[in-house]
């Protein structure tokens, strides 16, 4: 099936495949979402789609089967919720952590990625190099490029000590 045949495939079939999906689930939006998914992956192998004689029984059956894997992983992950219980309440940030968060966003990713790695994470040069597939000195000029913009950013803390702020 070339790439035309399968888009014109795709328009004949997506509405008829959805309202299936539609009432084989009951959930609108997972159908949609399902059948969106198996022309996706219907596109990779749409060569072997004409040949196999039947595409729109293969898409609604690979929908079908994402969607009952759906179900599987909601329910594994609904039986451990109920034999763990919820997660403990994280406590609310404070304003020193909104004001870092805020001047992190102001970075460049690289810079706020290295930086995270480095004082969250706690990783090494080395680490981080390895991580972000980069060379020690480049990992280094990040941390320093990111401290010297977020020293311009936030306040010092030491002078509000000093200060009594």
């Amino acid at each position: 099936m070339t790439a035309e045949e399968f888009e014109e495939f795709y328009a004949q079939t997506v509405a008829r495949l959805t309202g299936q999906l539609y009432v084989m689930l009951g959930d609108r939006q997972e159908a949609q979402d399902v059948v969106q998914e198996a022309f996706v992956r219907g596109w990779s192998r749409r060569h072997r789609l004409h040949r196999d004689g039947g595409p729109e029984a293969w898409i609604r059956t690979v929908a079908w089967r994402l969607a009952v894997s759906r179900w599987r992983s909601a329910r594994r992950t609904a039986d451990a919720w109920r034999r763990s219980g919820p997660p403990p309440a994280a406590e609310e940030p404070g304003p020193d952590s909104l004001a870092l968060v805020e001047a992190l966003r102001g970075l460049p990713p690289r810079q706020r990625r290295v930086l995270t790695l480095h004082y969250v994470c706690d990783l090494s040069v080395e680490q981080i190099a390895a991580e972000t597939e980069s060379s020690p000195s480049t990992v280094k000029t990040h941390l320093a490029r990111g401290r010297t913009a977020l020293a311009r950013t936030l306040p010092d803390p030491r002078h509000e000590e000093a200060s009594g702020v």
